[in-house]
């Protein structure tokens, strides 16, 4: 019997990194406190992890795709994991009105990914700053949960936290919940 394949899906401005709006220079990176220790944990539990962000920067026109890739290798770097860290990464680059078919609360990477690595849907997680981060989850039919450590802090979260979702500090504190 093959044993169950659990993931977390993570987003990178305010859940892995500071959000600093439209980042496009890896020198601005800056690793959320924690979250180094955290990522290990969660892959010596047997976790894979998925980056899936939305970056509607390039569709706004004021950065480009390669700016993205440049930022995320400086994030990887900073982690000082071993790589491939994601086993993969899914880049949403349209801004808000644009079509789209990945952009987060899409949940299309998501399902793509559960069929394609054979995910238990109920040992997976979409874990994020914003509700669209969290309405990805939900709709993808998996756990999501909200992080203070990029757009609201528990107080801002209360309006939007759907039912049922739990919110943390931060990815290290919910990955501390975790088996």
């Amino acid at each position: 019997m093959i044993p169950p394949v659990k993931a977390l899906f993570l987003d990178r401005d305010g859940t892995l990194i500071r959000d600093k709006d439209y980042l496009a220079d890896p020198a601005g990176v800056e690793v959320i406190p924690g979250v180094p220790a955290a990522l290990r944990r969660v892959q010596a539990l047997g976790y894979l992890l998925f980056l899936f962000t939305n970056q509607s920067g390039i569709g706004r026109g004021f950065h480009s795709l390669a700016d993205v890739l440049r930022v995320n290798e400086r994030m990887e770097e900073l982690l000082g994991l071993p790589r491939p860290l994601f086993t993969d990464i899914c880049i949403a680059p349209e801004a808000p009105g644009q079509p789209s078919l990945y952009r987060k609360p899409s949940p299309r990477f998501i399902h793509e990914m559960r069929a394609k690595h054979r995910l238990d849907p109920a040992l997976c997680w979409m874990v994020g700053d914003r509700e669209s981060d969290l309405g990805a989850g939900l709709a993808a039919g998996i756990r999501a949960a909200a992080v203070c450590s990029g757009k609201y802090d528990a107080a801002g979260w209360a309006p939007h936290l759907p039912a049922g979702v739990p919110c943390f500090a931060d990815l290290p504190a919910l990955v501390a919940t975790l088996s």
